[in-house]
């Protein structure tokens, strides 16, 4: 009986030997078949060119010109710097109108409903408001002229 039981061991054994060499093996031309395909795909960028590398950089486009506002919890960045001079020489209502209307697509019903008013006000804040951006952007194109 105690024969078996060993001849029972080491063929379980054996099997065991078997699957885990077969599972390495796997494993091992699986890495093979990764690294053939890195190889043939993929390309360090000490190999590369002055000129491949200069074509695949991005120059990005957060400059600190641009003008952040924060409006009713929104951050609102405009990156025209005229503009946001225009903006910002508005009263505080009046930048909110413009702001919130023109750089976050809100109705006048959804900004009066934001900022406590009466829908027709803020109607009236906003049309001001272009009104008075115009002015002085035209009055800064005239300066700019001369």
């Amino acid at each position: 009986m105690g024969k078996s039981s060993s001849n029972d061991e080491l063929t379980i054994r054996n099997q065991f030997d078997r699957i885990c060499k077969l599972a390495l093996k796997g494993e091992a031309a699986d890495y093979y078949r990764h690294i053939a395909y890195r190889q043939k795909h993929e390309v360090l960028f000490s190999e590369l060119s002055q000129k491949e590398l200069d074509s695949i950089f991005v120059v990005d486009k957060h400059t600190v010109e641009n003008k952040c506002f924060r409006v009713l919890g929104y951050d609102i960045e405009v990156k025209d710097i005229l503009l946001a001079e225009a903006i910002q020489s508005l009263s505080e209502n009046k930048r909110k109108v413009v702001l919130l209307s023109y750089f976050m697509d809100m109705s006048d019903a959804d900004i009066a409903r934001m900022m406590n008013l009466v829908r027709s006000t803020v109607h009236e804040h906003r049309k001001r408001s272009l009104e008075l951006m115009k002015e002085m952007m035209e009055e800064y194109q005239n300066e700019q002229e001369k």
